[in-house]
């Protein structure tokens, strides 16, 4: 088989994982070398389905030894199979790097023989591409559950960034769809990761020219739907995640039903929204100082599907509301829907001088369609007469369906001769 045709298959096979954020990484070029992730990071962009396309993505093989109910590459699917060389990848991603086709490589691969021959490809991958190519541009290598902690330790001195994905978030689910795969297995290696970034960090504060040690930190995803397990089971391991071992990013990715099987879950597409609402808590997890068991509870361990995470929060607290927006703190500030991080901290800083209006708030940038059902300001309030959750929720559904009903006008819009008339519009996306 030829590369081009390898290229299709295992290009093809890795866009079901979605852990390949780039940023973060301060790799610079070296004399004689090629690539720099240094400047501004690496640029990337992403696909209409949210995928990253900026980076060669790819699996060095979908030769697997597992057979992972809800994986497309599973050893009893029948697909077509094959593998690189570690030499392929290296030259695929330099020739594509020269023709300015990609800023770096996202490589991942499923389990080909057993774990360790994995990985010891994978690492045989970058040690082309750094010490034979001087390749100093972005890498993204995925980490294989079962290896060898001494190899793991090796890929991490040439990636920029490693993730262990889990997948799976219980114990249950792991033993129902992937029971060949042990949660010990999975953690062992984000546990030694998490071990060599600190050290890492405490050496270069000694010695400057320390090696480096997946400077840009450690990822992992799990999938949203694939089984019965709940958003909160969900949201409270990623907060686990983020605590125990340092992690730079959770990813979610919502389950693809492109397999029959009887433990599948039988839907016909996937769980999209929802995925985007564990998103949207995630960030408030990180941002926003916010626990996962004030967002979701066992009376509730579902998100509204209709709201932000922030807005349903905030309807649940509306005891706690509305707040005077001259008075409340920089945390408490940041409870209330409409205002984010930076026009917090613009009414912090603006309040040292004057006492703040409405129109005030304007003016710094907060989302006053949201806020003003839950503030006053010098006393005054702006929302709705009444403070009952129930009312607010509908004004706030209201706006959202009159928002999501109005077709944005384009040049291609007005223009559709111009531009071909498959247009897809704003409303006719999730």
């Amino acid at each position: 088989m030829d590369t081009l045709e390898k290229l299709k298959i295992l290009s093809d096979a890795a866009k079901y994982d979605v852990s390949c954020s780039s940023s973060g990484s301060r790799r610079k070029n070296k004399s004689g070398g090629i690539g720099n992730a240094s400047p501004s990071g690496i640029c990337h962009s992403w696909a209409d389905d949210g995928r990253c396309i900026s980076l060669l993505k790819i699996l060095f093989t979908n030769n697997c030894v597992y057979d992972c109910t809800y994986c497309i590459n599973r050893r009893s699917n029948d697909v077509k199979r094959t593998s690189f060389t570690p030499r392929e990848v290296a030259d695929l991603t330099i020739n594509f790097y020269k023709r300015n086709y990609i800023e770096g490589l996202f490589l991942s691969s499923a389990v080909m023989i057993n774990p360790n021959h994995t990985m010891e490809l994978l690492i045989r991958t970058v040690e082309i591409l750094r010490n034979e190519y001087n390749f100093n541009g972005y890498i993204h290598l995925k980490g294989i559950p079962g290896a060898d902690i001494k190899l793991i330790r090796k890929a991490g001195a040439y990636a920029d960034r490693m993730s262990v994905n889990i997948e799976l978030p219980s114990d249950e689910s792991l033993k129902l769809l992937a029971p060949q795969k042990k949660k010990n297995e999975i953690l062992k290696p984000m546990s030694n990761m998490k071990n060599g970034i600190i050290q890492y960090k405490e050496e270069k504060k000694k010695f400057r020219s320390t090696p480096k040690f997946i400077p840009a930190g450690q990822t992992t995803q799990l999938m949203v739907g694939a089984t019965s397990d709940n958003d909160l089971k969900i949201l409270k391991l990623s907060e686990n995640l983020y605590k125990k071992f340092d992690l730079k990013r959770v990813y979610y990715s919502a389950y693809v039903p492109v397999l029959n099987h009887p433990t599948l879950p039988d839907i016909n597409t996937p769980p999209l929204l929802r995925e985007h609402r564990i998103y949207q808590a995630d960030w408030l997890l990180r941002f926003y100082g916010y626990q996962a068991d004030e967002l979701l509870n066992v009376n509730k361990p579902n998100f509204d599907i209709d709201l932000d995470p922030k807005c349903d929060w905030a309807l649940s607290n509306i005891n706690m509301f509305p707040m005077e927006i001259n008075r409340a703190s920089y945390d408490e500030l940041l409870r209330i829907p409409g205002i984010g991080v930076k026009s917090a901290r613009r009414i912090v800083g603006a309040r040292k001088y004057c006492q703040l209006s409405y129109d005030n708030l304007k003016k710094l940038g907060v989302v006053l369609k949201r806020a003003k059902f839950f503030i006053t300001c010098k006393g005054k309030f702006y929302g709705d007469k009444s403070l009952d959750s129930n009312i607010i929720k509908q004004h706030l559904l209201f706006d959202k369906n009159k928002k999501d009903n109005s077709n944005q006008v384009t040049f291609m819009s007005l223009y559709p001769e111009i531009f071909g008339t498959n247009i897809v519009q704003k409303s006719d996306k999730i």
